[in-house]
C-alpha cells in the first residue's frame, strides 16, 4: 500500500471510544440531540395548547353569534315544527315562537346545530340541569361519536360563569381525545349552556405530521453536524495532540525540551506553561544531583587525602621508633614532637568535618543579640597575636548589633584573618578589619594586601576542600575548610559574605549581617 493510500486509510479509521476526540464529538452531539429533542416535545405541547385553545375559542364565538333558535329545537330526529307536538321527548315545554314562521314538516338549515358544528357533538343545558342532545358528532376515524357528558356540578359552575365559558380535553371511550367547550347563553329570559364536544384527531393529526417533519430535519442536522464538527475538533485539539507527541519525547536524557507557550488555547497555553516549569525543576534537579555526586565525590577524594598525609607521617615516625630510634633521646623526642603535630592536625580536620556536618543538619543555629563592635575588641589582643609583625588595623567605631552565635562569629573572624595572614608577607603585610552600617546591614571587612587571588580560583574559595595550591602543600594554608565553614556559620546567622581580589593587589572578604530589631 502506498504512503498516501496508508495515510487516508488511517484517516478513515474510527477513533477509540476511549479518545478525547471521539467522546468530545459524541457528547456533543448527544447533547445536540437532546436540546433537539426538548424543543420538539416542548414544541408540540406548546402548539397543542395553542391550537386546542384556538379551536375552543372559534367554537365559543360561533356558539355567542348563532342564532337562539338552534337551542330551542327538540332532540336528534324531531320535526323543525309541529303543531300536534307542544314539547320535547322528555316533555319539556318548546317555547310557542319557537317555529312560529317556519313551514310545517320543513327544517330550517340556519338553525340546525349540526350543520353549525360540522361533525361536532352538540348538546344544551338547561337552568334546571335537564340536558338534550341536539346533534350527533363523529370521532376521529368518522364513526358516530357518543355525546360526553359532564357531572352536575360542572354543569353548575359553568351557568354561574355567565356570561363566559370554559372548555377542558376528554379521553374518549375509544381512546381518542375530545374538546369540550361549555358557552353560557340566554334564551327566553332564561340561562343555559352550549356544550360542544369534537374531536382532536385532526389536531393530532396535524401535530404529529409536523413533528415527523422537524424530526427529519433534526436527523439531518445531526448528521451535518458530524460531518463538520470532526474537522473542527481534529483542528482545536491539533495543540494537545502536539503537545502529547512532544511529551512522549521527554526522558531523563532530554530534558531541554519546552513546550509553545503561545496556541492561542488558554488552557493549552497554561497546561504547557506547567510542564516547562516542570521541565525546568527536573533540569534543575538532575543537575543539582550530578553536582552533588561530583561534589562527594571530590570531598571523599579530599577527605581521604588530607587524612592519608598525616596518618602516613605518623606511621613512618612508629616504624623509625620501632628501628631502634626509641633508644636516641634526641630523635626519640623529635618524632613523639612531630607526631604530636600531625594528631593535632588529624584532630582540627575531624572536628571541622564535623562541625560542617552539624551545620548541615542544623540549619538554625541558636543565637542571641550581640554588639559586634564589642566582640572585636575583645577578640584585638588574639587577634594582633595572630597578625604578628603584621600591620593590623582594627576599625569598630560603628554600633551594630546582630543576633549571632558569639562563639561561632568569632570563628569566622579568626578564620578570615588567618586566611590573610597566610597570604600576606610576614614583615610588609598589611590587614585591615573595619565594621561599619549600610541601610540596615552591618558590613564586617577583612583586607589584606598580600598576593590576590586569581580570577579561576575566586568562584571556588568557599567550597569544601578547595585550595588554590594544586600541589597541596602545607606552605599555603590548611585542608581547605575554613572558608567554606565561615560562609556556612554566616548563612546560619542570616547573611552573606563575599570575596573581590585583584591579583597581586590583596583580598577583601566581606561579610554582611542584618540588623537586630
Amino acid at each position: 500500500m502506498s504512503g498516501g493510500a496508508a495515510k487516508l486509510a488511517r484517516l478513515r479509521l474510527p477513533r477509540p471510544p476511549g479518545s478525547l476526540r471521539f467522546q468530545l464529538l459524541s457528547r456533543s452531539l448527544l447533547l445536540l440531540a437532546a436540546l433537539l429533542l426538548s424543543i420538539g416535545c416542548v414544541q408540540y405541547v406548546w402548539m397543542f395548547r395553542f391550537l386546542v385553545e384556538n379551536k375552543a375559542e372559534t367554537i365559543q364565538s360561533q356558539v355567542k353569534t348563532a342564532d337562539k333558535g338552534i337551542w330551542a329545537k327538540g332532540p336528534v330526529g324531531a320535526s323543525a315544527y309541529d303543531p300536534d307536538h307542544d314539547g320535547d321527548r322528555d316533555g319539556r315545554a318548546v317555547p310557542p315562537d319557537a317555529g312560529a314562521e317556519r313551514p310545517f314538516g320543513k327544517r330550517d338549515e340556519s338553525h340546525d346545530a349540526s350543520l353549525l358544528f360540522n361533525g361536532a357533538t352538540v348538546a344544551y343545558i338547561d337552568s334546571d340541569g335537564n340536558w338534550t342532545l341536539l346533534s350527533d358528532g363523529l370521532d376521529g376515524e368518522g364513526e358516530a361519536a357518543a355525546a360526553p357528558k359532564l357531572s352536575d356540578e360542572e354543569y353548575r359552575a359553568a351557568l354561574a360563569e355567565y356570561p363566559g365559558g370554559n372548555y377542558r380535553v376528554l379521553r374518549g371511550e375509544a381512546g381518542g381525545r375530545q374538546l369540550v367547550v361549555l358557552q353560557t347563553v340566554e334564551f327566553h329570559g332564561a340561562h343555559g349552556v352550549v356544550q360542544v364536544a369534537v374531536s382532536l384527531r385532526p389536531i393530532v393529526d396535524m401535530l404529529l405530521r409536523q413533528l415527523a417533519i422537524y424530526a427529519t430535519l433534526a436527523a439531518c442536522a445531526l448528521v451535518a453536524a458530524w460531518f463538520v464538527m470532526r474537522p473542527v475538533l481534529r483542528r482545536t485539539l491539533s495543540p494537545l495532540l502536539r503537545l502529547v507527541k512532544l511529551v512522549g519525547q521527554v526522558d531523563a536524557g532530554n530534558l531541554a525540551i519546552r513546550f509553545p507557550e503561545r496556541q492561542g488555547q488558554e488552557e493549552i497555553d497554561r497546561l504547557s506553561g506547567s510542564f516547562n516549569s516542570m521541565l525546568a525543576r527536573l533540569e534543575a534537579s538532575f543537575a543539582a544531583e550530578k553536582e552533588a555526586k561530583e561534589r562527594m565525590k571530590r570531598f571523599v577524594a579530599d577527605a581521604s587525602h588530607e587524612l592519608r598525609t598525616p596518618m602516613t607521617a605518623i606511621h613512618g615516625f612508629l616504624q623509625v621508633l620501632l628501628r631502634g630510634a626509641a633508644d636516641d633521646a634526641e630523635r626519640l623526642e623529635r618524632s613523639l614532637a612531630s607526631m604530636l603535630r600531625e594528631t593535632k592536625r588529624v584532630n582540627r580536620l575531624v572536628e571541622d568535618l564535623l562541625l560542617l556536618a552539624r551545620l548541615d543538619q542544623a540549619p538554625q543555629l541558636r543565637t542571641e543579640r550581640e554588639s559586634l563592635a564589642a566582640l572585636l575588641q575583645e577578640m584585638e589582643p588574639q587577634l594582633r597575636l595572630l597578625a604578628g609583625e603584621r600591620q593590623l588595623t582594627l576599625e569598630a567605631g560603628a554600633d551594630c548589633e546582630c543576633r549571632i552565635d558569639g562563639d561561632k562569629m568569632k570563628q569566622v573572624v579568626l578564620n578570615l584573618l588567618q586566611n590573610a595572614v597566610e597570604h600576606t608577607d610576614a614583615a610588609s603585610g598589611r590587614i585591615r578589619i573595619a565594621l561599619t552600617k549600610e541601610n540596615g546591614w552591618a558590613v564586617l571587612s577583612v583586607e589584606d594586601n598580600g598576593e590576590g587571588i586569581g580570577p579561576e580560583h575566586l568562584p571556588h574559595i568557599f567550597d569544601r576542600f578547595y585550595r588554590s595550591d594544586a600541589s597541596r602543600t602545607r606552605k599555603s594554608g590548611g585542608a581547605g575548610l575554613g572558608l567554606a565553614i565561615s560562609r556556612a556559620i554566616v548563612e546560619r546567622f542570616g547573611g552573606t559574605i563575599e570575596a573581590s581580589s585583584v591579583s597581586g593587589a590583596g583580598s577583601v572578604f566581606c561579610i554582611r549581617l542584618p540588623e537586630a530589631g
